[in-house]
Parts: C-alpha cells; structure tokens; sequence
C-alpha cells in the first residue's frame, strides 16, 4: 500500500546549515520517535506491512517527502519487492511497472551497497531519468540493508522538506532502520522457507502416499503432477515418462487452463528430452521462446523447471512444472525443493514398481500352488475314483447300477476336463485388475483427512461399482479431489460429507451418477476465486455433464455442497 504525500511532512535538523526548517527538530529529539518506532517496526509477521512501517518512519524521522525500500531478489541481480510511501495511488498508477533495480541509479545500489547522498540525483551519470507521470525528485539518501554482509536492499529517500540537503544526523537515523529493516526481511525469508519447506514435504508425503496404496498407477501419477504444479505455484504439472521410440510422453497432466493433452510425446531429437535421461535439470526462464523447448511443451508458458525422476541412478522419467506468462523466475531455494520432490516422487514410483511386483510375483506363487495341489491331489484323486466306479460297474448284473455308475465317471471326466482348463488358466499370467471405483472414493476420503485431522463421512446410493464406466469414474475421482482440496484450503469445515448417487436422471432423461461434497465451513466468499469450481465444470461438461454448488450441510445451511454429476 502507499500513502498519499503528507500535507506537511515532518523536517529534520540540518546541522551546519542554517536554521532549520519550520517543523523540523533536532537528532536528539529524535531518538525517542526512533526508539518507538523500532518497537512497532518489531510487531507482525507480515514482511510488506513491516516495510511499508519502515518506510513511512524514515520519511517522518528525516523529514523526507518520499520514501521506497527496494527488496533484492534471492538471486541478489534485481528487485523482489518494492515498498513506497508519499506517492499517492493515482500516480503509482500513472507510472505503471515498479522498477526491477537492473539498471539506473537503483541497480547501482544494488551491485555497490554502500550509502549514498546526492544533492541532485537527475544529475548523477548512473541515473536512468524517470518514467512518464512519476513525481520529480532531486535531494537523495539511500542506505543498504545489510545482514552479516548479505545485501538484502536499499533504503531509499528523496525530497527532503524546505529543499534542504539530507545531512549526516539523516544518514545515522536511516542506517539504524536499514539494520532493523535487514532483520524483519531475514526473520521474514527464515519464516517464509519454513513453511514452504513444510508445504513441500507435506506435498512429498502425499505423493508416497497416493503411490503405494496400491491404487490405479495412472491415478498416482495424476496425485504427482497436481501437487507438484500447487507447491511451484505453477499454472501447470506434467509427468512424462520413456515412450518406445527414445523420447519422453506426457502421461498425467495437472492444470488450471489449457495444457498439453496426456499422449503427447516430445521428441527424442529434444535438446531438453537429451538432458532429462542425463539426469540433469532444465531451467528456462521463458517457456514460449526458449529454442530448446518444443512447441507442444512450451506455448503460453513463461518460466519453467524441469525436472528428472532420478532415483538409484535410474532415470524414471522426468517432472515439468511450467508458470504462467509474466510470473517470477524459480529461486535458487525454490529449484532446491523442487529437486528434492523429484528425487521423493521418483523413490516412491520405484517403491511402488517394486511393491507391485512383489505383489504379483506373491500372487503368481500363489496361483502356481494351487494349481500343482489341483493337478497333483485333485485331479489324481479324482481319476482313482473313477477307476474304481468303472471297476464296480463291471461287477454288477443290474442294468440301472451300470447306468448311474457310467453316468458318474462320465461327470467325473467332465469335471477332471474343467479342473485342468482351471489350471491351465492358473498357470497363464493374472490380468491387470483396477481398484473398483467405490475403492477408489474410499482412498480419495481417507488421503483427504490426513490434512483435514479428521475422516469425511460417505455414503453410495444406486449400483455404483458396475454402473459407472470407466471414463466417467476416472474424471468422478479427479473431481472428489478438487474438491476435498478446496474445502481443506478454504472451507475451515470440522464436517463433510461425501454422497456417490448412481440413481440420479440427468436433464435429458439419461442415467447418470452424481458425487456431492457437503461441509459446514465458512462457504463461499463474495468476490473469491472460483478457479476450482471451473475446473470442476469443464470436466463435468466434457462428458456431457454438469457441476455446481449450493448451501452447505451445517446449521441453517451453513457452509458449502458442491454438486458434480455425468452420464454413466
């Protein structure tokens, strides 16, 4: 936020030159205001509110019209943030983009932090000029904020009141603030890189979760591409792995807006596909226009990482997670933790292989004893039986005995017949079985309330295991977890309910099945984000479907239902 210029801003002492300004006072009078403020400066946890405080006390301790502090980026070759006081809202708006610090005056600072004061800053060789519409300026102080060397940003002040110059009791005064300005940016990034270190981890526990379960693979991967896009606060994420012809195929796709679709192969002749299968990471700082991206993987995407699926020197496949047009570059710590996602994603996917096989390997033992205990004592044991049936029915004079005896041996053939079809069966690989659906929304609950703290109630109306096809029920469960995700992050529900009606009749008449998700948070807000209903939306009227929400399943109808529904 910024303020309005002061009617009449408080001055500041010059001393050794002349009689100060009307309003002003002396350095010592000062320091009581300085040591309050530095008091206040500490409250909060809020780094841009603490910094807009910082610099509305600078302008009032030195009697500055204007003052900025200029945050240096992670990367420490430009400006992350950019905090103004006395520039009133219309005309921060008239200049338009904030300054970046990569050129002029401010990126001099930046790469040479040392205090500087100027009795005319225009006149400075380093200086840029201003933009169309920004306010003049021509005494100057600017001070860097340092920590233990680390050069966090500048502390920057101009106009001082009366038109006098900025003097050395102004220079003290400001150093002190820039000092407690460093801290509340270090105390803040500390804070900050805690609690994105968590949410990665959180998000890494989330995807070994859903990938040794022992649900549907194509499920899992699905879980990896959408927690790593909401953790890189991405626009999208896409796991790719090895087709047969040496390139890499996108095979789960997560996104707010258009994406790649699922089967699209990037080719083996990519300059990126060659360094994702070296087990190397790509950084692109442009996604649209990075020669080494291909057009499929790049278009409508600003920065992007891509990342490979590496674990025990083996290459699984490879991680993209690409931000909108205009979005901040990933940091050094950001890539760091996307890294280490990677590297948890891939140990879980070969965890998970390795269960799978372990599984099926347990089964195929299984199945082979069962078929040598068929063929071995079974089938034996009925042969005998029947030996001993024919050996009775030729010791017998009676025409009806001869006849239900032979018409036993012959059931005895016909069943020893099917037994060693049985086997032979046994004896033939298992078929790839997916989870049932109802297993399905099951798992969805139960992965929901390790965030939630509590377990989602549920209920299945109608034949929801054979009615609902396959098609329908992948995008059924895509569409639980948007939305148990959306009550987790908005709602503040201690309830909700999760409906599966496959009884339902869709506008037109047809069959269809409807999923509700009922809670008793706070609903939805006037004038919030609505991106989680649309993507409920298009994937509902994809199939022919529709979605929607309603009052919610508290007091009164407190809180929120969303509705999703598509024909069987």
């Amino acid at each position: 936020m910024t303020s309005p210029p002061p009617d009449e801003p408080p001055g500041a002492g010059t001393a050794g030159t002349g009689p100060a300004p009307p309003g002003t006072a002396g350095p010592a009078s000062r320091v009581p205001r300085l040591l309050e403020a530095m008091r206040c400066i500490g409250t909060g946890l809020d780094l841009h509110t603490t910094l807009t405080r910082i610099c509305r006390t600078a302008a009032e301790l030195t009697g500055a019209r204007y003052a900025a502090l200029g945050v240096v980026n992670t990367e420490g070759d430009g400006l992350a943030d950019f905090v103004t006081h006395g520039v009133a809202d219309g005309v921060e708006e008239a200049i338009g983009r904030r300054p970046d610090g990569r050129r002029g005056l401010l990126g001099a600072l930046i790469r040479e932090p040392v205090a500087l004061r100027l009795a005319d800053l225009t006149a400075d060789p380093r200086a840029a000029g201003f933009p169309s519409g920004h306010p003049p300026m021509r005494t100057f102080l600017g001070v860097p904020v340092l920590v233990q060397d680390e050069i966090y940003g500048n502390l920057y002040l101009t106009e001082k009141a009366g038109g006098a110059e900025f003097d050395d009791d102004d220079l003290q005064l400001v150093k002190v603030l820039a000092t407690e300005a460093g801290i509340a940016i270090g105390n803040a990034r500390l804070y900050q890189a805690a609690r994105r270190r968590e949410r990665w981890i959180d998000g890494a526990v989330a995807v070994t979760t859903a990938l040794l379960s022992g649900g549907d693979a194509d499920e899992a991967l699905t879980v990896v591409a959408e927690q790593a896009r909401r953790l890189a606060d991405a626009a999208a994420g896409l796991v790719l792995l090895p087709d047969g012809g040496g390139g890499l195929e996108i095979v789960a796709v997560s996104s707010d807006g258009p994406a790649p679709a699922p089967g699209v192969v990037v080719p083996a002749d990519s300059a990126v596909v060659a360094t994702l299968l070296a087990g190397e990471s790509v950084v692109v700082a442009d996604a649209a226009n990075d020669p080494r991206m291909v057009t499929r993987l790049g278009a409508g995407y600003g920065p992007a990482l891509l990342l490979p699926l590496r674990s025990g020197g083996r290459v699984l496949g490879a991680l993209a997670v690409p931000r909108a047009v205009g979005a901040p570059r990933f940091t050094a710590a950001e890539r760091a933790l996307a890294v280490q996602f990677a590297s948890q994603a891939a140990l879980a996917l070969m965890t998970s292989e390795a269960q799978r096989d372990r599984e099926r390997l347990a089964v195929l033992e299984d199945r082979d004893r069962i078929a040598r205990d068929l063929h071995d004592l079974v089938i034996q044991r009925l042969f005998a039986a029947g030996m001993l049936l024919e050996s009775a029915q030729r010791g017998t004079a009676s025409v009806g005995v001869q006849q239900g005896v032979g018409r036993a041996v012959g059931e005895l053939d016909v069943t020893i017949q099917e037994i060693r079809s049985a086997v032979f069966a046994l004896q033939q690989g298992p078929a790839e079985e997916q989870a049932g659906l109802c297993a399905r929304v099951l798992r969805e609950i139960n992965m929901a309330a390790v965030p939630l703290g509590f377990r989602p109630t549920h209920r299945f109306v109608g034949p929801v295991e054979p009615g609902v096809g396959e098609l329908t029920g992948k995008n059924l469960i895509a569409a639980l977890r948007e939305a148990l995700s959306n009550v987790f992050r908005h709602a503040e529900a201690s309830r909700i309910e999760v409906v599966v009606d496959a009884t339902v009749r869709l506008p037109d008449g047809s069959p269809g099945v409807r999923m509700s998700v009922g809670d008793d948070g706070v609903g939805l807000p006037e004038g919030g984000r609505r991106s989680g209903l649309r993507n409920l939306a298009r994937r509902a009227e994809s199939l022919g479907g529709s979605s929607g929400s309603g009052p919610g399943i508290g007091p009164d109808g407190a809180g929120t239902t969303v509705h999703w529904e598509a024909p069987l």
